[in-house]
């Protein structure tokens, strides 16, 4: 099984390395991911919408934690980016948003990798 879509954006590489083994470790981490990213994508789309430029910088800068556990070095790159706008206040909007919609294409497509990953391992 590859765990490596470098079309998506996606290398699991790290996980599995300091999985050390464990099915248990990479299938509660790809749970916490599925869990935890949506609800974090929502909340810096909330805080875009309302200009809450400090909710969308803090949601930014945890998103981009998550991406990068989950080797995602080019949306991690992006939410860096967008983490960055929000901290300066008064963004270009369009811009932020564009950068924000690319990120959430991406975890989108990855979200059902990760889904079958994880299926596999548990099978």
């Amino acid at each position: 099984m590859s765990h490596n879509f470098p079309d998506q954006d996606l290398d699991l590489s790290f996980l599995f390395d300091i999985a050390d083994g464990s099915n248990e470790f990479i299938i509660e981490s790809i749970d916490m991911f599925l869990v935890q990213t949506p609800e974090l994508i929502e909340n810096i789309n909330a805080a875009i919408e309302t200009k809450n430029w400090p909710v969308a910088a803090s949601g930014a800068h945890k998103l981009k934690s998550n991406l990068g556990f989950f080797g995602m070095p080019a949306s991690q790159a992006t939410m860096q980016e967008v983490e960055i706008m929000a901290k300066t206040g008064t963004p270009d909007t369009h811009l932020l948003i564009s950068k924000f919609n690319e990120v959430k294409e991406t975890i989108a497509t990855n979200i059902i990798s990760l889904t079958k990953v994880k299926a596999e391992l548990e099978g």
